[in-house]
């Protein structure tokens, strides 16, 4: 894949966040439309472009990061759903996208009921992360760098379930007035989960979304944000982008389907930063 331009790549490869093991990131913003998936797609393509091995894990029921990365619903024999309920393995639901070096683990409907499900089952808030686990000591898992789980726009079982299995969470936060109103539920609900059920959780980063620099309502709540969660946000903000909305339907990344576009390279600053981040969080805990 070529590289966006005025992107700098040099140096960047970084590997996972524990010893030999990939680092779990989930995205998560109990609000849909603020682009959860849409940097799921992107930033596992980003990471995947430099060389990382990356898998993005679809929990969302819509499927939509399924779909955007090229894989239908008559191509998805095995699903989160299987490696919830125990049925699967996250190795035998792998597949492998269009993009080098990412795979995925598809989502199906099934997942709408899975809740209801889950809830006859022994430490129903651990399947993924045991599934996870399992996977991560593996192998197959210590070959990749990342995981990335996207998670329905809900704070539901499923979110829980992604809490759970992760090392961190990437938040999304569209640049709109209700922005840091979704922010101060999420945070309290992270809380909850590091008190309860994974003391090891933290906010990785948050990443400002659909920014529009003709809106003076963008500058002000992006100010806002960094006002008030200071280093946790990044840099890197993602535009509204007419290329990025367009690249789902044609079931490709943005990255693929149009590498020079504005979206494209923001994407690519921030698995840029996003590598550095983790770097340095690395040598923190070293």
């Amino acid at each position: 894949m070529t590289q966006p331009d005025s992107v700098d790549l040099s140096s960047l490869r970084a590997g996972g966040g524990r010893e030999g093991q990939p680092r779990v990131l989930v995205l998560a913003n109990q609000k849909g439309g603020v682009g959860k998936t849409t940097t799921a797609i992107n930033l596992g393509t980003a990471l995947a472009a430099v060389g990382e091995r990356v898998l993005v894990v679809d929990l969302d029921p819509q499927g939509n990061a399924s779909t955007g990365l090229g894989v239908d619903r008559t191509s998805r024999p095995v699903s989160a759903y299987d490696v919830l309920v125990g049925e699967a393995s996250i190795e035998e639901a792998l597949i492998d996208t269009a993009v080098p070096g990412l795979s995925l683990v598809a989502s199906s409907m099934d997942l709408l009921g899975a809740e209801l499900e889950l809830a006859d089952f022994d430490h129903r808030s651990h399947r993924l992360s045991d599934a996870l686990a399992a996977f991560t000591s593996s192998d197959a898992g210590r070959a990749f760098s990342y995981v990335l789980v996207d998670c329905p726009p809900s704070l539901n079982l499923l979110t829980i379930n992604a809490m759970v299995a992760a090392d961190a969470i990437l938040v999304p936060l569209q640049c709109e007035f209700f922005a840091l109103e979704g922010l101060s539920q999420l945070l309290r609900t992270v809380e909850r989960v590091k008190t309860s059920l994974n003391p090891d959780l933290e906010i990785q980063g948050i990443v400002l979304t659909m920014f529009d620099k003709r809106n003076n309502l963008s500058d002000q709540v992006a100010a806002d944000v960094r006002d008030y969660m200071g280093d946790k946000v990044y840099r890197t903000v993602i535009p509204r982008n007419v290329r990025i909305s367009e690249a789902p339907s044609f079931g490709k990344p943005a990255l693929v389907y149009d590498y020079k576009c504005a979206g494209s390279k923001a994407y690519m600053r921030l698995a840029s930063e996003l590598i550095q981040r983790e770097r340095t969080i690395r040598q923190a805990a070293a």
